[in-house]
């Protein structure tokens, strides 16, 4: 098997496209079974949130299987979804620019009337194959020497006891630990001018909506190595 694994995309379409093209050229003699993971927050910030989740529900490159991982945005996507006043935390990070992306107007007010007014027009435009891709998202993949989280594990810890809290929130405690892991973490979260490689993590985050970097590692055996794509 040979895992391709990718960095936060935050509604980074066009790079996303790009990044999956070369993934599939990369891949194009490889005759074994090819699999991309991706590592979390697939929406805000970036100007297409819908689009790129779009192309993951119907445009994975030809001959991969794939699997979803479960980031902090994704999961404030759903929280305003079923809570209106969620929208007070989810606004600071990347909710208009979401909101935009599937035609509904952010509140210009705080208000919690407009943040209903607003999840109810959310609710009436997101597809529901958008809605059951968020919802099945999964909190880690554990496959061989590896585990793919969104934003690390809290050291010490089994990965079966680690918290959601911590799987898609924690920095520090885990980025700053030499811990020798029960699995190599790859992790995206927290933004880094290049993917990094160290013995106990694999960090992909490049802020993609900021740098216009999208980055993805490529595992087989014990190689790494990374394949990145920007805005042209």
């Amino acid at each position: 098997m040979r895992l391709y694994s990718i960095g936060d995309i935050h509604g980074c379409a066009a790079q996303l496209d790009r990044l999956h093209a070369r993934i599939a050229a990369d891949a194009a003699s490889y005759a074994g079974e090819k699999l991309i993971i991706y590592l979390g927050d697939y929406v805000d910030r970036g100007p297409d949130s819908r689009g790129v989740i779009d192309r993951l529900i119907g445009s994975v490159p030809k001959g991969f299987s794939a699997r979803y991982v479960r980031g902090n945005h994704d999961q404030a996507m759903l929280d305003f979804l079923r809570d209106a006043e969620a929208y007070r935390t989810w606004r600071s990070y990347g909710a208009p620019e979401t909101l935009m992306s599937y035609g509904v107007r952010p509140p210009l007010f705080d208000s919690s009337e407009k943040f209903e007014e607003a999840r109810k027009a959310f609710e009436t435009q997101i597809p529901q194959a958008h809605l059951a891709f968020l919802r099945g998202l999964e909190s880690a993949v554990v496959l061989g020497d590896y585990a793919f989280v969104h934003a690390g594990i809290r050291p010490g810890l089994n990965i079966e006891d680690q918290t959601d809290q911590d799987l898609l929130w924690i920095r520090d405690d885990f980025l700053n630990s030499t811990t020798t892991h029960e699995k190599v973490v790859v992790h995206g979260h927290t933004p880094i001018s290049a993917p990094i490689r160290l013995h106990n993590r694999i960090g992909l985050d490049t802020g993609a909506y900021a740098t216009g970097i999208l980055s993805c590692a490529v595992l087989e055996d014990a190689e790494c190595r990374f394949i990145q794509a920007g805005r042209d």
